[in-house]
């Protein structure tokens, strides 16, 4: 550690200073060592032994700053820090303002130690396959990339990330106005300006950042967590969680025992009681009861319902298996999938599904499992429920980010109607026909890759997608198509966990020659996204889906009718329950 020697401020003790400092209970095996400033008040200096070279600075004795009962070890020590009940030790500290570290085992950090950050988090393939690197305003887009192109990434990526990480500055730091009280060992784990860490049983190899304005703040750290080889960025973590090897993003909570491990949380998820492990949890994960196990699967907007369980565990050579569950997938209370699987954008999945299925074409749908563990699919049936549009209407008035006035990491587009979506219904209708134009088997069922659909739910699913489709249409051209044709070349497009992009513009991110070049490819889809959404309409819309403006409307009416029903049986439903509960 480089100590401020000779900045001007700060000064040997003088002799009479020495002296009262051991009348005070204090000692040191060489005082010429110990450096203190004109302000430091020794009078808030009781019962401390100095180690090695120790820095002190102002302290206002009236204003609650001083040094008691404590062993402080090769440490710098910043203006009106408040620090007694020391177990063992500080060591290795570079301690900020107006720190207060109360009642507190040991805070100690190692020569070189760089506090989590390049960490590697072995995501989804538990083997290891598609390890993510992990850091301080990693974004979940740039995760993305890492987990699901290993190749590109150990390529091109981890050679920029080498060198780049190597800029983050002082990992040993404890940053002005911090708090840790109460807790147990911290080593190696830098804290942030005005972070609380209140309680904690076990931190070691970590970094809690604080990405908001002076005196604000969302990163905290509670009882009874024990976490190592993490970063916690504007994220709380309390209530007895366990952590290993995880990124935990801006505005995530893991709370009440929750258990993780080799697992990425970005921004707003919120999960409690259960577990995770090799989990990609993208913006907006949601799992909050016991006995819920997410495992080896990429999530986003997705809500586990209680004894969720993905499994991984039908493998002959390792845990090699993993899956995806699109964009704001709803799975029931002890469903269970088998993995790899791909469940398709806004879809429920419900009862035992053990044939590995693929809904990624049909987005908005039922999956059920039958007697066999079979999937049968219901397409477009979601786009029935009224809480299809709460759920769009309630992720931003819940993004914890923007009410802290966060500097936003992850880019997020919360539209349920949105070019992918919509695409995928356009092609699952094409699909639907073909389906329906084949005799059904003998047990009346249309089988397709693997999975069971029904004629009904089928026909049903064509007006679905139908209404859905002129939906999203009227709510960007209310005025109509001014050509009747498409035009210009059709841009195909992918959900890069929450943030909608043209492919092109993802295969310029692979070209990135710096981190911030390609941070800005993502920053730059996310600010021209409706100027890109409208040309993706006027190109990508079939001539035979252009209806004048008024037939558009009309579907538009029809589809808001629809939701407009569900919520008036919802709210019927729920008076009648009243009725029967009631005295």
């Amino acid at each position: 550690m480089t100590l401020p020697k000779n900045d001007g401020r700060h000064r040997p003790l003088e002799w009479w200073e020495i002296r009262r400092l051991e009348r005070q209970g204090c000692l040191s095996d060489d005082w010429t060592r110990v450096l203190v400033t004109d302000a430091t008040d020794l009078s808030a200096i009781r019962r401390v032994r100095f180690v090695d070279d120790v820095v002190l600075g102002a302290l206002d004795a009236s204003a609650g700053a001083g040094i008691e009962n404590a062993v402080i070890q090769d440490c710098v020590i910043g203006d009106n820090a408040a620090i007694y009940n020391i177990g063992e030790r500080l060591r290795h500290c570079d301690i900020g303002r107006n720190v207060r570290i109360i009642d507190t085992a040991c805070v100690e950090f190692e020569p070189e130690t760089r506090c989590g950050i390049g960490t590697v988090v072995e995501v989804l393939d538990e083997t290891g396959s598609r390890p993510v690197t992990i850091y301080p305003g990693l974004s979940a887009q740039v995760a993305l990339l890492m987990a699901r192109m290993p190749k590109w990434s150990a390529n091109h990526l981890t050679p920029l990330l080498r060198d780049w990480l190597l800029t983050f500055s002082a990992p040993n730091r404890i940053g002005d106005n911090a708090v840790i009280r109460g807790c147990g060992l911290l080593a190696n784990v830098q804290v942030g300006d005005e972070v609380r860490v209140e309680g904690a049983s076990l931190l070691r190899n970590g970094t809690i950042a604080n990405n908001a304005a002076p005196g604000r703040c969302l990163a905290y750290v509670g009882g009874g967590v024990d976490a190592e080889n993490f970063i916690i960025e504007d994220g709380v973590v309390e209530s007895g969680v366990i952590v290993r090897n995880c990124f935990i993003g801006q505005g995530v909570t893991l709370s009440k025992g929750f258990t993780a491990h080799d697992s990425l949380f970005f921004a707003n998820s919120q999960l409690e009681n259960g577990e995770a492990c090799a989990l990609f949890a993208g913006p907006y994960t949601v799992s909050m009861h016991k006995s819920s196990l997410l495992i080896g699967c990429q999530t986003s907007f997705m809500n586990a319902g209680s004894g969720s369980n993905q499994s991984n565990h039908m493998y002959k050579m390792g845990p090699v298996h993993w899956g995806i569950m699109e964009r704001g997938v709803k799975t029931s209370s002890f469903s269970y999938l088998m993995l790899g699987a791909k469940i398709g954008a806004f879809s429920l999945l419900m009862g035992q599904h053990k044939t590995h299925p693929d809904s990624s074409q049909f987005p908005f749908s039922y999956l059920f499992g039958d007697e066999k563990g079979a999937t049968v699919v219901v397409p477009g049936m979601m786009l029935r429920s009224c809480g299809l549009m709460r759920d769009e209407k309630k992720w931003p008035q819940r993004d914890r980010r923007l009410k802290r006035r966060l500097p936003l990491r992850d880019r997020i587009i919360f539209d349920v109607l949105n070019p992918t979506t919509v695409d995928k219904m356009l092609s699952a209708s094409d699909v639907i026909s073909e389906l329906l134009a084949r005799p059904a088997d003998d047990d009346r069922v249309i089988r397709y890759r693997g999975m069971k659909f029904y004629r009904a739910g089928l026909e049903r699913a064509l007006f679905l997608y139908q209404l859905a489709i002129y939906k999203y249409l009227h709510l960007h051209i209310p005025g109509g198509f001014a050509d009747s044709e498409p035009s210009g070349p059709v841009s195909e497009w992918v959900d890069v966990i929450g943030l909608p992009m043209r492919h092109e513009d993802l295969n310029r991110a692979l070209e990135a020659e710096t981190v911030e070049q390609l941070e800005g490819i993502f920053t730059d889809a996310f600010d021209n996204y409706r100027q890109l959404e409208s040309e993706w309409i006027a190109s990508r819309i079939p001539a035979r889906w252009r209806k004048p403006a008024a037939m558009i409307a009309e579907y538009a009416a029809q589809f808001d009718q629809m939701v407009a029903e569900d919520r008036a049986r919802y709210l019927n439903d729920l008076n009648d329950q009243e009725q029967m509960l009631a005295l």
